[in-house]
């Protein structure tokens, strides 16, 4: 009996050091882009890869569009495209997290969660890398729970999703379970 309790305990110490290495960079939250000028940001978005997220299980192709409003915010509506060709939209707005601080923003969208809870229901929306030329740029969660590629165009050349890669995992995200925008010939036709 106290040589399996031994082994239990060697076995859980083992685990629980091999946790801690492999989890070494997710105590620091990853580093922004820095100052964003809004101004430059808004437009059209398009996902090109995402981590899996619930609220996007069904779309197949993504992409937001932002509009920065007088008081500094931004609107945001969200579109998506399932594989039956369906459209769903969702419609929010972003604030700055710090105000001054354009790289870490709130996402509230308009449901009926965020208006019995609006403090609770907005999410962590934080650029991570963006080009000099504001045409590509990398969001995420400072948890690592979520990211998002995104691009001026729906689809980029390999160097450039390349590169994106390699900026999402300097900032210790795990892009291997990075669900890919089906090529429009992958989708039906549109109404």
């Amino acid at each position: 009996m106290t040589r399996l309790r031994n082994g239990v305990s060697l076995l859980a110490l083992t685990l629980a050091l091999v946790a801690c290495t492999g989890s070494s960079n997710q105590g620091e939250p990853p580093s922004t882009a820095g100052d964003v000028d809004l101004q430059r940001y808004q437009g059209t978005w398009y996902e090109l890869a995402r981590l899996p997220m619930f609220f996007q299980r069904k779309c197949k192709q993504s992409e937001a569009h932002y509009q920065l409003q007088a008081d500094g915010t931004m609107a945001v509506t969200n579109r998506c495209r399932t594989a039956d060709g369906e459209t769903i939209e969702a419609r929010g707005q972003a604030s700055a997290q710090v105000e001054g601080r354009t790289d870490k923003l709130w996402v509230r969208f308009d449901n009926w969660f965020s208006k019995l809870l609006p403090d609770v229901a907005r999410g962590e929306y934080w650029v991570l890398y963006l080009d000099s030329d504001y045409r590509t740029a990398l969001v995420g969660h400072p948890n690592r729970e979520y990211l998002w590629l995104l691009s001026r165009q729906a689809q980029v050349p390999e160097v450039t999703q390349a590169l994106m890669l390699e900026q999402a995992r300097l900032r210790g995200y795990d892009t291997a379970e990075l669900i890919w925008r089906a090529a429009d010939d992958e989708m039906p036709a549109k109404p």
